[in-house]
């Protein structure tokens, strides 16, 4: 089924350049730019954590970063040609950054064994738990489940993707520049709601105005010596001159994965919870671009392809690969939901990792102005999952609960799990269940339990899911038959081998 006229007219409303438009090659490359620094933050974040846990060298950090970018860019290339076809930049998941940092702090590693052996064992993990997600995807497991999973699933797991940076510390660290960080949200406000309709330069560009607003202040600041150098808004302006200028990166540069049955498992928890909020991503993407919501054949091919991104993040030496929901709050903001924009993005992605002034100059931007870019986008996040209610009925006390007890209980436990010193904790609790203790209490129940408990996505989704397919309520009143009137038809939807056929 395709979309009504009056809700292809709404949604139209808000959508300057749709997935198939292709802007100017200037436009298009500022608005791909400013895609890619949406995703800053997360992509080095992530890399950096890796890096400190495993002991890597600092000699080898920007060229372990570099790397990220790289598959970042191919990933990104590849799931807009050849995979689900939407404007969805891939990059390093927070998701399998838990498992990520359980192997390579890992006491199974003897003393003294280095870096480069856990980084390893690292990929080897990532490799196997990409093998299990492309058999998932391209067998379509995940688009069966997709009848069970109304809007009252989908409105919490995409509201607590919004919910799971509030508490990042580019937010809320006490020592935090909080001038900066609300200089860069400042702009980002004032061009996108203010002036976006005095010139459409502003409607287009906020983040990229705000971001570049705020980075000319820091580093005028940083220079005069108003930022002193222990602020975290001080900028560094040497670091982009010392930089490497061309980082050579290529398969299996660190040697050839190990494998481990355990780490593979705990691995493959964290590509769980990936699936989960890669296909919300989906249906936010699929809202905030205009279109109906995702035919289960094309959320297939996306998460068929994240397991292929995942196999060659692994062969690269990275941390995996996942759709970002920070692109999405972008694409809310500046209503640019172009895939040709995003493949330009991806591009740059790919400068920016083997070309390391360019690599450098990004990762200068401070946390205050990354913290700054998390309150826009991920508010805007929170907005278009709570969106979703518009099919839902509302005097439905049964929705009510559903709803409010995913939200809340998706925010609660991770928050519980965080507290807890490891999966160890959870594991001698486990074996103390009577009758159930000896299959309970198994490392590999209690890993698993422990790292998917650990995403907001997946307990908010999984709580919403088992409640909403259990607790009685018609097709109408839990959202289905109006989502089915504007939903994507698997014929809608054409494979890349599809579209080369005549």
């Amino acid at each position: 089924m395709g979309t009504t006229g009056d809700e292809t007219d709404d949604r139209d409303a808000l959508v300057e350049y749709g997935i198939d438009d292709k802007p100017p090659l200037d436009r298009a490359l500022l608005l791909g730019a400013q895609h890619y620094l949406t995703m800053i933050g997360a992509n080095i974040a992530v890399p950096l954590l890796l890096a400190n846990a495993m002991g890597m060298p600092q000699q080898f950090r920007a060229k372990f970063i570099g790397t990220f970018f790289v598959v970042s860019g191919i990933a990104t290339l590849a799931q807009t040609t050849i995979g689900n076809r939407y404007p969805i930049v891939q990059g390093a998941p927070f998701s399998m950054l838990g498992p990520g940092l359980a192997i390579v702090s890992s006491n199974a590693f003897v003393s003294g064994v280095g870096w480069e052996t856990k980084l390893l064992f690292l990929q080897g993990a990532i490799v196997a738990a990409g093998v299990a997600e492309v058999f998932i995807g391209y067998l379509g497991l995940v688009g069966r489940l997709r009848e069970y999973l109304s809007p009252v699933v989908v409105t919490p797991v995409v509201t607590l993707i919004g919910l799971s940076l509030f508490d990042a510390p580019q937010v809320t660290a006490a020592a935090n520049n909080w001038y900066l960080l609300v200089l860069t949200l400042g702009l980002i406000v004032l061009f996108s709601q203010y002036l976006d309709k005095e010139s459409r330069v502003f409607g287009l560009f906020p983040i990229l105005l705000g971001i570049v607003g705020a980075w000319v202040v820091a580093a005028v600041g940083s220079v005069t010596g108003v930022i002193p150098s222990g602020d975290p808004g001080y900028i560094d302006l040497g670091l982009i001159a010392s930089a490497d200028p061309v980082h050579v990166v290529y398969p299996l540069q660190w040697g050839v994965p190990e494998f481990g049955v355990s780490f593979a498992i705990g691995m493959f928890a964290g590509v769980l919870a990936s699936i989960i909020e890669s296909f919300a991503d989906y249906h936010a993407v699929a809202r905030m671009s205009g279109v109906g919501a995702p035919s289960a054949k094309r959320i297939n091919h996306g998460i068929g392809m994240e397991g292929l991104a995942n196999i060659f993040s692994g062969l690269m030496g990275t941390g995996g690969s996942t759709s970002y929901s920070e692109n999405v709050g972008a694409i809310g903001l500046t209503g640019v939901a172009s895939r040709y924009v995003v493949q330009i993005g991806a591009v740059l992605m790919l400068v920016a990792g083997f070309v390391g002034y360019f690599g450098q100059l990004v990762a200068t931007i401070p946390d205050p102005i990354v913290g700054g870019l998390y309150i826009a986008m991920f508010g805007q996040i929170v907005a278009v999952g709570l969106s979703n209610l518009k099919y839902v009925d509302l005097d439905s006390s049964r929705n009510l609960f559903i709803i409010g007890m995913a939200i809340f209980a998706g925010m609660a436990v991770p928050q519980y799990m965080g507290g807890l010193s490891g999966y160890a904790a959870l594991q001698s609790g486990f074996a103390s269940v009577p009758v159930l203790g000896s299959v309970l209490g198994t490392e590999v129940v209690a890993r698993t339990v422990y790292i998917v408990g650990g995403v907001q996505m997946a307990v908010g989704g999984a709580i919403a899911f088992v409640l909403d397919n259990t607790v009685a309520g018609t097709r109408e009143e839990r959202g289905l038959l109006d989502w089915e009137r504007i939903a994507e038809g698997d014929d809608e939807f054409q494979t890349f081998l599809e579209r080369l056929r005549p």
